[in-house]
């Protein structure tokens, strides 16, 4: 797989819709340990999300972790600094696939991260490793892998000789297999599955979502390269409109996601 750049400006175009999932997880997460927990964010991205991780707890010490330099710009400007309850948020540079707690953390989290990080169950344990007592680690990710978004954006790569740039439909695990993972490592875990049906605007908004993000690594394996590709864009937006016809109020656009909430003993 390629790896990325990032276009914050291009991935906030959907931060409604990009938002929900992280806003339906947050509601399943207890209560960090401590009148000041230290909450890490693995992920962050433009830090809309990380901001209300203090709004949630305000009197948090948060730090959005992220190894996109062009994100981590966009996180600073908009959303660094204290918070209102003497918490305070920052961003720092960082690979999730070596992150390790250097302290205790009341919470890890991350949102819509862990499906570029292969084999990302294998850091699992040094992260819960990594939480108070008490503490819990939580995730959302993508699983529509296998839905005509990605597996037409796939066969059109593989035509093209450009398969070798994009994740596959293995990128993550279901909630059975993660729940199995996280009670193996004495975790009180909760997963499940949505989907949730966003319905979209504009033209072309299938194509326009997946640009900010899981287009973004064909999109740079391309960007010296740019009549091939506009072929690959011509012809994944006629494959999209097919697959994703729009309605008379949108164009419905269903999307799995997968959640785990789990907690360290006390």
């Amino acid at each position: 797989m390629t790896t990325p750049t990032w276009d914050p400006a291009q991935y906030l175009r959907h931060a409604d819709h990009r938002a929900r999932p992280f806003t339906d997880l947050l509601a399943r997460i207890p209560d960090p340990p401590g009148d000041r927990p230290l909450i890490a964010d693995l992920g962050c991205g433009p830090g809309n999300v990380t901001a209300l991780l203090a709004a949630r707890w305000p009197t948090a010490r948060i730090t959005g972790y992220d190894n996109s330099a062009e994100m981590l710009d966009k996180a600073r400007v908009e959303h660094a600094g204290p918070t209102p309850g003497g918490g305070r948020l920052d961003f720092a540079h960082a690979d999730v696939r070596t992150w390790t707690p250097a302290q205790p953390y009341g919470l890890i989290v991350s949102n819509a991260t862990l499906q570029w990080v292969p084999g990302h169950v294998e850091r699992f344990r040094a992260w819960v490793a990594g939480l108070a007592p008490g503490g819990t680690f939580a995730f959302q990710v993508p699983g529509n892998f296998d839905s005509p978004s990605h597996r037409l954006m796939r066969e059109l790569a593989e035509r093209a000789g450009l398969a070798h740039t994009l994740r596959h439909e293995d990128a993550v695990r279901t909630p059975e297999a993660y729940l199995a993972e996280l009670a193996d490592l004495g975790c009180e875990v909760d997963a499940w599955e949505t989907t949730y049906v966003h319905l979209l605007q504009g033209e072309d908004p299938v194509l326009d979502w997946v640009k900010g993000t899981g287009l973004r690594p064909l999109l740079t394996a391309l960007a010296d390269d740019p009549p091939a590709r506009e072929e690959f864009l011509t012809a994944y937006r006629a494959a999209l409109r097919e697959a994703y016809p729009a309605g008379p109020h949108g164009t419905p656009f269903p999307f799995r996601r997968v959640f785990a909430v789990a907690r360290k003993e006390g």
